[in-house]
């Protein structure tokens, strides 16, 4: 300690969120599925057991403060690294320190590392060996998939924990417990928090513990006493966060879950939940391009020829963002998601595509059919091409029965029209008019 440490209390100079960090498990909030009674995690951590972790949750959910729990409940040497700063060179020595510590003393080393997913290649690797081997227990913490940023050798050397958004009464809970702790928290203070302060709070930390006490603690050191008591109203909750935060990372899997429940609650023609999701992702900032690509694509995919006019919806509404941009741009995009969501479906033309796409993949191709061939070009009539070709515009319904397809494909049927919206009036049948034709018409005209 220097003088200037002395001056000072470092436990109350840290931030709520990391003062009210568990230090058991008795005083850690949330994840039952893994750390309820009789649960594996629990179960190990318990029988100070436990082997190399990777936990993967959302911010706030309590991966660190699982780790440090770990830490004050093992008879291991607990190290932290970080990802940026340790390199190879770091993670060298802590093994062969390691290798020390269980070889002359028995002694097992646990190292925990925050935001694993920036582990290069490299610092991976360095790890393996000493994972593999028992000489050190890690645990990886990570707000990002690790089946993505890890390499497979780690994760499969590894047990993966995924953590959840807490729930609102969690979030509750964790808040009062902070108002009650005279020791850590602010119960020193007298505070009285009104109905619609905690129900806003509780909203906006969106499972996000620390964001919840860090909008907490703001509230109550800022508001001034009346009558001995800091009265946190609505309106002082609101000033505390400015604004609700909406949980998206755009290099991450919500970003990704994002995006899949808008796509699917306009194919599943829920047009509140296509709205919900698509203000979601335009006051997250997405790019919104990206949004419109989905749109087109879904406006293909999902209703297709059940009403052709979806396709034509996106693509007016992708033409008005490039001429407005937002945010005018939001409403003819909230035009083209409710056509989509409110239109009759068919996934017939994403069906019929894949259908010849794998019969292509799988079986040779064929030659085209020599009345098929195209015959504007200097001496192809010599070779054939064209020559029996009927012009179907010259038979009644402009259709005549002709083959299309090479010798091995005929017979395969590739588009099955649904029976929705507009596509159920199309009428596919091939008109019975072949001997008619051949009565009435003695000429055929040859086009490419």
């Amino acid at each position: 300690m220097d003088l200037f440490s002395a001056s000072f209390d470092q436990h109350q100079v840290a931030p709520l969120a990391e003062r009210m960090r568990p230090r058991t498990l008795d005083e850690y909030i949330g994840q039952s599925h893994i750390l309820g009674p009789g649960k594996l995690l629990r179960r190990a951590i318990d029988a100070d057991r436990v082997s190399s972790l990777i936990l993967y949750g959302p911010p706030g959910t309590g991966k660190t403060s699982l780790a440090q729990v770990i830490a004050a409940k093992t008879t291991s040497s607990f190290i932290r690294i970080n990802a940026v700063t340790s390199g190879v060179k770091d993670i060298r020595a802590i093994i062969t320190q390691a290798t020390d510590d269980l070889h002359l003393y028995g002694k097992r080393t646990l190292v925990f590392c925050d935001e694993v997913h920036r582990f290069n290649k490299g610092q991976q690797d360095a790890l393996l060996p000493a994972v593999e081997d028992g000489t050190i227990t890690f645990i990886g913490a990570t707000t990002e998939n690790p089946f993505f940023e890890l390499n497979s050798a780690l994760l499969s050397r590894s047990t993966l924990f995924r953590l959840e958004l807490l729930s609102p009464p969690e979030i509750r809970l964790g808040l009062e417990n902070a108002l009650t702790d005279t020791e850590r928290g602010l119960g020193q203070y007298k505070v009285e928090i009104l109905p619609p302060a905690w129900e806003h709070w509780v909203n906006y930390a969106n499972g996000d513990l620390r964001r919840a006490l860090n909008a907490l603690e703001l509230a109550v050191l800022t508001t001034p006493l009346e009558n001995g008591i800091r009265l946190i109203s609505l309106a002082i909750a609101e000033e505390s966060i400015q604004q609700r935060a909406i949980r998206f990372d755009k290099a991450g899997d919500n970003h990704y879950d994002i995006i899949s429940a808008f796509i699917k609650s306009m194919r599943g023609s829920d047009p509140d939940a296509a709205l919900y999701w698509l203000a979601v992702l335009l006051e997250a900032g997405e790019d919104p391009r990206f949004i419109m690509r989905r749109i087109i694509v879904h406006a293909s995919e999902d209703v297709g020829l059940a009403d052709p006019l979806a396709m034509l919806q996106a693509h007016a509404a992708a033409n008005a963002l490039e001429w407005l941009g937002l945010p005018e741009a939001r409403i003819p995009m909230a035009q083209a998601v409710l056509a989509i969501a409110t239109a009759p479906k068919s996934n017939s033309a994403v069906q019929s595509m894949d259908l010849a796409l794998s019969y292509v993949k799988n079986y040779p191709t064929g030659e085209v059919p020599a009345h098929l061939k195209s015959s504007h070009y200097p001496d192809a009539t010599k070779l054939g091409n064209g020559q029996g070709y009927l012009y179907p515009h010259s038979y009644p319904n402009h259709w005549v029965d002709q083959t299309y397809l090479p010798p091995h494909v005929q017979g395969q049927t590739f588009y099955n029209p649904s029976d929705m919206g507009k596509e159920s009036d199309r009428s596919l049948k091939k008109p019975n008019n072949t001997k008619e034709t051949e009565k009435t018409f003695k000429f055929q005209v040859n086009l490419p």
